[in-house]
């Protein structure tokens, strides 16, 4: 069964106003966007998703709920776009919860999980065509230990690199449970006792097949600057590549330039017109209830009304 991580902190932090206008930019199985639709009566919610079991499933859902909403079927990254087509130009708040869904996970046939074998796919939209078979049976070996590096953070990339540049030699790696076991013979025992050993290598290949990290960053952009004043956006984050994003970015607009910050007056102009109003991690309750919440944070930011709110929030950090 799957638990939203962090949801009623994430919904909380919008501080939902019951005609505002909202946006899941990732429904799932709808848990943000239940809680959400709960508690606008009178404003409308848009929910985003480019799964279409998730879509069946959330539909189902929230028909329950109420009717003030529309599920959009596509990628975040087209959030602008498609808002715009439907004369959207503002929100009152917006939530992105980055992590897989547990269903898409336990579906086999998925090829996100190294626990089932399965085809090599990892596609979130199943309607595009790369797969993780074309990141593993096509990609050179430069380029193998770069995502491996990069977005797996794995210690051993250049000899799991190696190894299926070897193994495809003669023949082409075909399922998840094969790629598993050259993930194992890539390196030592000990490496291998506290996490599975194709934990970062999936993640990689599932970043490198969905282009997670670019959409995300163009996703956050826009979405930042469709807020309304006092509007709000939560973003929950799973690993420390996408919080590292997250933080740079929210970091981006809510502080004074470095070069300007000494100065004793900083003109209306350079101040920032929002802040950061959350940095919450789950509970110990959370974490033992749900596993999936160990790795998770939770940042908040919100557009504000004036320089001079963001003038009292820095005279009272200094006086602390």
């Amino acid at each position: 069964m799957h638990k939203t991580v962090l949801l009623n902190e994430a919904i909380d932090n919008l501080n939902i106003k019951e005609d505002g206008i909202y946006v899941d930019a990732t429904l799932g199985f709808g848990g943000h966007s239940g809680l959400i639709l709960k508690r606008v009566k009178r404003g409308f919610l848009f929910a985003f998703d480019q799964d279409e079991m998730a879509i069946e499933y959330s539909e189902k859902k929230l028909a329950e709920i109420g009717s003030n909403y529309e599920i959009i079927k596509s990628n975040f990254a087209n959030l602008k776009e498609e808002l715009g087509k439907r004369n959207i130009n503002k929100i009152d708040g917006i939530v992105f919860d980055l992590g897989v869904s547990s269903p898409q996970l336990d579906i086999a046939e998925r090829g996100f999980s190294y626990h089932n074998d399965a085809p090599l796919d990892m596609r979130m939209d199943r309607d595009k065509e790369f797969t993780a078979s074309d990141v593993v049976n096509t990609y050179s070996y430069n380029d193998l230990v770069r995502i491996l590096r990069d977005y797996g953070e794995e210690k051993y990339a250049s000899s799991i690199a190696n190894n299926i540049i070897k193994y495809r030699e003669t023949k082409k790696i075909e399922t998840t449970l094969e790629l598993v076991e050259i993930i194992k013979k890539s390196m030592p025992y000990k490496a291998m006792r506290d996490s599975h050993p194709a934990r970062k290598t999936f993640q990689a290949i599932r970043i490198e097949v969905n282009d997670e990290l670019n959409v995300l960053k163009e996703a956050l952009e826009e979405a930042i600057s469709m807020l309304n004043v006092g509007g709000r956006i939560s973003v929950i984050t799973f690993h420390s590549l996408e919080d590292r994003i997250v933080k740079e970015i929210f970091n981006k607009y809510s502080k004074v330039d470095s070069s300007l910050s000494k100065l004793p007056f900083i003109p209306k102009e350079y101040l920032p017109k929002y802040k950061i109003v959350a940095n919450i991690t789950p509970s110990k309750e959370e974490i033992e209830e749900n596993n999936r919440a160990r790795s998770s944070r939770l940042r908040v930011l919100e557009k504000i009304e004036d320089w001079f709110i963001w003038k009292k929030e820095r005279i009272k950090s200094l006086q602390k």
